[in-house]
């Protein structure tokens, strides 16, 4: 029985090394044989979404932040506030400065000491969402019209890189915001206005604002990417997908049901009724994120109470 048992390790051993060298040595291949079975790789269904996990408040420093997991691809959004003078074309409002960051540790195809390609195509994208979904209202940003506003520096760090960036920066982003507070600001002798710490300051400046404040946040924009492949459409790619198929597309759906924004980078031709099927899952998708986002913010609050 031993040296039974020992023969079917070692074929299942082999097996599985045949099957590895075959994925590697011809992946469009292999990734054929599973489509034809309308299965993926990773065992899920074609329209299927990788699991998704929303953390609020993962830097303490920082008056928003979030940690979103979208299968192997993790994100770290972080926000922090400060005053500044309001430009004369818009006086009463302030405004956010997106950056998304690619280090060297998130993915074996980004180099040290050199910026990766995507970065900031990405971070021109997450930018255009947020001021075109109508997410943030500027005016609330504002403290003193005409003297003075908040900048909102967002800075999206990839920390691991397994496909669907935009997906997962954008939904990082939103549950940022969600979380964001807006801190005490007060008005010194000089006029400078400045931030306070709690109660600090508030029998010997006056208080711009009386106490710390949620955003109020409209339409919440969600993210789904596709990658086209025949007739498959493969919902939230891998890098390995990604990797192998050349035609994507990007819908983002807001959470009423709305379409934001498609995106298309290059690749072959989409047809209408591919595009009307991306947004039909993106809408599927998109009440999901709302009800992952959701559960994690009354998560914080829960935690916020008993403390």
């Amino acid at each position: 029985m031993t040296a039974e048992t020992d023969a079917t390790a070692a074929g299942g051993l082999t097996g599985e090394m045949e099957v590895e060298a075959y994925r590697r040595l011809f992946p469009l291949a292999f990734l054929e044989r599973h489509l034809r079975e309308s299965v993926r790789p990773d065992a899920r269904r074609l329209g299927e979404a990788r699991a998704t996990t929303v953390a609020l408040g993962a830097v303490s420093s920082a008056h928003g932040s979030a940690l979103v997991r979208l299968g192997d691809t993790a994100m770290l959004a972080s926000i922090k506030l400060e005053v500044m003078s309001p430009p004369a074309e818009t006086p009463d409002e302030g405004s956010v400065a997106v950056e998304f960051h690619m280090p060297p540790i998130c993915s074996p195809l980004v180099r040290p000491g050199r910026p990766a390609e995507a970065a900031p195509v990405i971070s021109k994208a997450l930018e255009d969402v947020l001021m075109s979904s109508g997410m943030l209202n500027l005016k609330e940003l504002c403290l003193i019209s005409g003297k003075a506003s908040w900048v909102a520096y967002l800075d999206v760090y990839c920390l691991n890189a397994d496909g669907s960036l935009f997906d997962a920066a954008l939904i990082s982003v939103v549950a940022a915001f969600s979380h964001l507070e807006i801190p005490l600001v007060s008005v010194g002798d000089d006029g400078r206005v400045f931030t306070v710490g709690g109660n600090e300051g508030k029998t010997k400046y006056e208080l711009v604002n009386r106490e710390k404040r949620k955003l109020t946040l409209g339409d919440i924009p969600f993210p789904l990417t596709c990658a086209l492949h025949k007739d498959s459409i493969l919902a939230d790619p891998t890098a390995e997908e990604e990797s192998i198929i050349e035609t994507s597309v990007t819908v983002v759906i807001d959470s009423s049901g709305r379409l934001v924004s498609i995106q298309k980078p290059g690749g072959g031709v989409a047809s209408m009724s591919t595009i009307k099927a991306c947004i039909s899952l993106g809408k599927e998708r998109g009440q999901k994120l709302k009800e992952i986002l959701m559960d994690s913010v009354e998560a914080t609050m829960e935690v916020d109470q008993t403390e």
